[in-house]
């Protein structure tokens, strides 16, 4: 069993700043330390293989997946007694399976149809969005949103840190086994088949960690600007390295520095800390490309 109270002693001990004295400081740290970098990793993907706008369809489809979970607490179950617990319980597990749902369905569809992949991801999109408008609009929800919309990660409780964890080493493990087989995917799907890469089962693999990754993520930095934390540092890396293997390595580090940096001055600012994180990680992709003009390939 992780002992987290170890952890944010031997933290505190070698972090003697004033914002590392309070627990939910430290919870954030933990998490951004883990999320940041995972996040951009998958990011590299996500870039050179032009997923940003998949992903935003996932962190949009998750808007719908919190309104039906509130519809399950508050209209189906009624459940007025304990109904905080469910708020706090339901959407986020309606978040991630409808986020999953969304991944399969577009993937499973633009291999059934001759449309460009941005065209049926632009149907996804749209239907999942005015479908929860609708949803929310017949149950009045509007007010309980602002924590999806804009993250909450200084309320980072002991089991957020246990399911980044898991899902972070999740996610090392799937870029281990198969990254190349993904690069390959990437570039030629034809190639990857005649070579022997179940092509469709990876694809869809890929696909449902994405959606998982992007929509735990909401808590972190809220759906309107998850995306970024994929894109921006992956698009920063991209500009200073020379490789995928340094594509990956300054990405992660790029998200890293500003998930940090941006959690410190969201502390001393008293600013969103998913708008600050993203903040810093536009800056590093401005001085990124500073350093590339500077030193043209």
């Amino acid at each position: 069993m992780i002992d987290l109270d170890g952890i944010r002693r031997g933290l505190q001990g070698v972090l003697p700043f004033e914002w590392a004295e309070p627990t939910f400081m430290l919870n954030a740290l933990l998490v951004i330390v883990m999320l940041a970098p995972t996040c951009a990793a998958l990011g590299v993907k996500v870039v050179n293989f032009r997923m940003a706008f998949f992903s935003d369809a996932i962190s949009h489809s998750a808007f719908t997946g919190v309104v039906v979970g509130f519809v399950l607490v508050r209209v189906i179950w009624q459940a007025p007694d304990d109904i905080q617990y469910w708020d706090r319980v339901v959407p986020p597990i309606t978040l991630v399976v409808f986020g999953l749902l969304v991944a399969s369905g577009i993937t499973a569809l633009k291999r059934k149809t001759e449309l460009p992949t941005d065209t049926v991801i632009g149907v996804f999109f749209a239907t999942v969005i005015a479908g929860g408008i609708a949803i929310m609009s017949r149950y009045d929800l509007a007010r309980d949103f602002n924590r999806y919309l804009y993250g909450s990660i200084l309320t980072t409780s002991d089991a957020d840190i246990l399911i980044t964890a898991g899902l972070v080493l999740a996610t090392v493990v799937f870029l281990a086994v198969d990254f190349n087989r993904l690069m390959l995917i990437g570039l030629n799907d034809a190639l990857a088949a005649s070579r022997g890469v179940a092509t469709r089962a990876h694809e869809f693999a890929f696909a449902c960690l994405l959606a998982l990754v992007v929509t735990l993520s909401i808590r972190t930095v809220g759906l309107l600007l998850v995306t970024a934390m994929l894109v921006v540092p992956a698009a920063s890396a991209r500009n200073l390295a020379r490789s995928a293997g340094g594509m990956f390595r300054w990405s992660a580090l790029i998200g890293l520095l500003s998930g940090v940096i941006g959690l410190v001055l969201a502390y001393y600012l008293d600013t969103a800390a998913g708008a600050s994180i993203i903040l810093c990680g536009a800056a590093a992709f401005a001085g990124s490309i500073a350093m590339r003009r500077g030193h043209p390939s």
